[in-house]
């Protein structure tokens, strides 16, 4: 095994390497401030805008993929291997890219603060060739806020433009650009810095188990979706960042026929496939969480080590039944996913333990699971209420439930009185269900938060159980839910 002193990623078909960069700058501090490409504006600084959007180039199963990240929240670190991509570079002299020339046809622009955002974002739609429809547009740029265009003439560009196999110069490059890029995979260990302040990305499982075992007050970052922010808003001092991104065996998304298994770097875009076959309302959910950009670089492993009782997939994973595996060092535990979380902002893990990969068991026959989240906006928007609900069918009884919550405690909770509730409950005797609804009052006391007030949250939570259980009831198991069109 052998360790590199830099970073090294693909730039406008040259190789960059930096081997002195602060561990918590920002790619998009550096396109600005250090190379001077100011064309990439910085809005909410939070990941929520997009107007910092930016494509990253990687190699997935051997094929070259673009994919749009939030340069404000990602660190310089996480362009290690990959071919950085922004608005400066996409017009040949006087002559605009495609989706560029689409939104100056369409009228696409006004203040323009916002579009180079859009422009990223729809470039990287451009690159997937086809012609998505227009609900597939829509969901690719939720991640984009437009506060004075509106997004008609946003979407009515991207359908002129990306409407059939990609001919730019990256499409014409990308023999070139896999060679480099499968160049810059050199197996190396990357350490910059200092033992006191260093970035780390290992390319090693024993390297970074290892490395984060040494150092337990190192910050451990998959996506940065959610580190990024405590950088750009809480102004953290993060001397000693480990990034997990750079091991290859916790990205792999392995599934048979009984569980699907995950590693923790696995982001929500590689794992959405795998997972949205377990059932259609995972893959909803999995749609409306966070945005493009969001689901290109978060990682269902840091949704989980991060410990928030607002996050969308601790709830639904924890009534399927899964199980997290952690390690330190060279040592591995298993233990029940709702165990993981013991308090607010407490888990049951030690410093240096890392979230290591997660086992998801998927529906038996007489299983039937929903889950639900609602928010105050339908895309890109932080849970008031998550639910998922697994139930064991006899026939038309439940035999036994699964039920756990987010947002309706300090941490993601099983309803324990609810699930013994529901034992021996018929789907054909609605008036049976109330002792079950009412048991939900006990399992949960919500606070009153921006997002919603306890006594809304209870409310929604009776209401959600009794939908999932009419749902259930119906004929032919079939479900009444309006927004299904993407995962129909």
């Amino acid at each position: 095994m052998t360790t590199r002193a830099s970073i090294r990623f693909l730039r406008r078909a040259r190789i960059v390497e930096l081997s002195h960069v602060p561990s918590m700058r920002s790619v998009l501090d550096w396109l600005r401030l250090d190379e001077r490409a100011r064309g990439t504006k910085e809005g909410c600084n939070e990941g929520d805008c997009g107007a910092c959007t930016v494509a990253l180039g990687s190699l997935k199963n051997g094929k070259l993929v673009y994919e749009p990240v939030n340069a404000c929240i990602i660190l310089v670190g996480q362009l290690d291997g990959k071919e950085l991509v922004t608005v400066d570079d996409l017009a040949d002299g006087d002559v605009l890219h495609p989706v560029q020339q689409a939104l100056v046809d369409t009228h696409g622009s006004q203040c323009g603060f916002c579009t180079p955002g859009f422009v990223m974002s729809l470039f990287t739609l451009y690159q997937q060739g086809g012609a998505p429809t227009r609900d597939e547009i829509a969901t690719h740029i939720a991640g984009n806020l437009c506060r004075c265009t509106g997004y008609r003439p946003i979407i009515e560009a991207a359908q002129l433009s990306c409407s059939g196999k990609a001919a730019d110069r990256w499409a014409k490059a990308a023999r070139e650009a896999t060679r480099q890029l499968a160049a810059l995979d050199d197996g190396a260990d990357v350490f910059v810095g200092t033992p006191e302040s260093f970035i780390a990305r290992p390319a090693q499982a024993v390297t970074l188990a290892r490395l984060a075992a040494e150092n337990p007050d190192a910050t451990i970052v998959s996506g940065a979706t959610d580190v990024g922010l405590w950088i750009t808003k809480q102004m953290r001092q993060l001397p000693k960042i480990i990034l997990t991104g750079g091991v290859k065996e916790l990205h792999a998304v392995k599934s048979d026929k009984d569980r699907i298994s995950l590693g923790a770097a696995a982001t929500y875009a590689e794992a959405t496939p795998a997972l949205s076959t377990i059932d259609a309302d995972v893959a909803e959910v999995l749609r409306r969480l966070g945005s493009t950009q969001v689901r290109a670089s978060g990682t269902v492993g840091g949704n989980i080590a991060n410990g928030s009782p607002i996050g969308d997939m601790p709830p639904m994973l924890i009534a399927l039944g899964a199980t997290l595996t952690l390690r330190h060092g060279d040592t591995e535990r298993s233990l029940p996913l709702e165990s993981f979380f013991i308090a607010y902002g407490r888990q049951d893990r030690k410093p240096g333990e890392l979230v290591w990969h997660i086992d998801v068991p998927k529906l038996k026959r007489n299983e039937a699971f929903r889950a639900y989240k609602i928010s105050k906006r339908f895309d890109q928007d932080i849970s008031a209420v998550m639910a998922g609900f697994k139930f064991t069918l006899d026939g038309r009884t439940i035999s036994s439930a699964r039920i756990a919550f987010g947002g309706m405690a300090a941490t993601p909770k099983r309803g324990a009185a609810t699930e013994v509730a529901l034992q021996g409950v018929s789907l054909d005797q609605p008036a049976s269900w109330a002792a079950a609804i009412d048991a939900l009052a006990k399992d949960f006391q919500p606070i009153s938060d921006m997002r919603a007030s306890a006594a809304y949250r209870i409310d929604v939570a009776q209401g959600l159980l009794k939908k999932a259980l009419m749902e259930v009831a119906g004929a032919g198991n079939t479900r009444v839910l309006a927004n299904r069109k993407a995962v129909a």
